[in-house]
């Protein structure tokens, strides 16, 4: 006669949490994932919390934590049956011509009367104002042909968007 069991959730491992303030406690690593720029841990803390009553017992808070600045790894523990979730590996268009840009243009309006008063940006132009609503192509086409409305150069809305305000066919001829 077999016997059939649920799967068990993983032990958490221990592991050094760094607290703000010099601090540190030991934790429980509960799963790492990959993420674009490093690693997250997800870990839980030892806490209280109130219970029936006036009691207090003991209670557990999770947060994810960047790896390693705000975690250290304990002597002697095993981290190796620790749930781990990957990254997707990138496509082969991504991996040749790397992560697109996100799509869309925002307008920084200038001082002034009238419309057209501004500069374009590509929404991910360090100087684009932040919160400033999100312009389709056509739309940013429409607003860079207003005198008095720059295109930025520093993120390239300058290269991007001017050739299809003035033409393809210029300077595909040997003309200028």
């Amino acid at each position: 006669m077999t016997s059939s069991s649920a799967p068990s959730e993983p032990v958490p491992a221990p592991i050094r949490v760094l607290l703000p303030g010099d601090q540190d406690v030991v934790g429980r690593l509960r799963s790492k994932r990959q993420v674009r720029d490093g690693w997250l841990y997800e870990v839980g803390l030892p806490a209280y919390r109130n219970g029936p009553g006036d009691t207090v017992e003991p209670a557990e808070y999770r947060v994810w934590v960047r790896a390693p600045q705000h975690v250290q790894p304990l002597d002697g523990v095993s981290y190796d049956d620790v749930p781990v979730e990957y990254l997707e590996p990138p496509s082969l268009v991504e991996r040749e011509l790397g992560p697109r840009r996100p799509s869309g243009w925002v307008l920084a309006k200038a001082g002034g009367r009238g419309p057209g008063r501004g500069t374009v940006h590509a929404v991910d132009c360090p100087e684009a104002p932040a919160g400033a609503p999100v312009l389709t192509l056509e739309h940013a086409l429409d607003v860079a042909q207003h005198p008095g409305t720059r295109l930025c150069s520093l993120c390239g809305a300058a290269a991007e968007l001017a050739p299809v305000l003035k033409g393809f066919d210029r300077g595909f001829d040997g003309e200028d």
